[in-house]
């Protein structure tokens, strides 16, 4: 741990999360001090052990009442912009998050006269995409562009981790059904490990100098089509299989039915998004705004995935080759 950063503060918004978690142990272990701000701090308690005693405080914030943001950013040298959603929920809409929250946070980050700002958004952003879900990600980064001024842009592919969304949900369901939907089975993702994406928000906290106010998308070491991912997931959980390709026309159909159940498992939102390749451009390749420009090797899919997706086999790590492809 480095003593030299223990007097400064990094608010980290919507730290309870996915990715929250994995930034707040990198900050942390750098010597940090980490205030959690989070609608229910209450939920936040896990992350308590990734610092010595006082080293992390929870603390209560919503992006959608900047007087709570605020007090959150008060005193910080940085803050970290992670909140963001897969689908509009009631009063958790995009546009309430996405947009409106990341101009809020921009605003609060700068009147506390925080040094440095980083926003998590996504590749795929896009003002004139068909998504509203890409739409609201790039209006959120140029509101937090306009608001802050030199903030950092972090835009990851497929996060994955130990608790993502992504792995653990098509294995899951291949434990129970015969047969996972393939929609866009061609479209090819760049999946890239949570660590990663924390190491990435640490690395320009440490060196603001050398690495602010740019665009980073972030990607793994490999780029695989849906379909090679759902082959992948199917293979690691030794279930047999069928891939059943959905056309864009029927799924679309499908996320009206499902879009009118409380959780939907589709909408047509995310139908949208998988019509468009979700990896690393060439021009940030070539100016170097990936995790190598930033000093981080990435790691891939193969070695991290199978350590969780285990347990999803028939009998989890104990699971032996004879028993698979059940």
């Amino acid at each position: 741990m480095n003593a030299q950063n223990s007097d400064k503060l990094v608010t980290v918004i919507g730290g309870s999360g996915f990715i929250g978690r994995h930034v707040i142990r990198a900050l942390a272990k750098k010597g940090y001090r980490v205030r959690v701000a989070c609608r229910r701090p209450d939920l936040a308690i896990h992350v308590l052990p990734f610092g010595v005693p006082g080293q992390i405080v929870p603390v209560q914030a919503n992006v959608r009442y900047p007087a709570s943001l605020a007090a959150a950013c008060d005193g910080a040298y940085a803050v970290v912009n992670l909140v963001g959603v897969l689908q509009n929920s009631g009063a958790q809409s995009f546009n309430a998050l996405h947009s409106f929250g990341a101009d809020a946070v921009a605003k609060a980050a700068k009147n506390a006269k925080a040094q440095v700002m980083v926003h998590v958004s996504a590749i795929g952003a896009d003002a004139n995409s068909a998504s509203d879900y890409a739409r609201s990600k790039a209006e959120g980064e140029a509101k937090a562009k306009a608001a802050y001024g030199n903030v950092s842009i972090l835009r990851p592919s497929i996060v994955f981790g130990p608790e993502d969304q992504f792995f653990n949900r098509f294995a899951n369901m291949a434990r129970f059904s015969p047969i996972l939907p393939m929609i866009g089975g061609a479209t090819r993702f760049q999946p890239v490990f949570v660590g990663d994406v924390a190491a990435a928000v640490a690395a320009i906290i440490d060196h603001p100098a050398k690495f602010e106010g740019k665009t980073y998308e972030l990607g793994g070491p490999e780029v695989k089509s849906f379909k090679d991912l759902l082959n992948y997931v199917v293979d690691v959980t030794m279930r047999k299989r069928l891939l059943l390709p959905v056309p864009f026309p029927v799924a679309s159909l499908l996320s009206i039915v499902t879009g009118l159940l409380p959780k939907s498992p589709l909408t047509s939102d995310q139908v949208e998004l998988l019509k468009s390749d979700n990896v690393v451009s060439a021009t940030a390749e070539s100016e170097g705004r990936t995790l190598k420009g930033l000093g981080i090797v990435a790691r891939s899919f193969e070695s991290v995935v199978p350590s969780y997706l285990y347990r999803y086999r028939k009998a989890g790590q104990f699971t032996a080759p004879t028993d698979a492809q059940v």
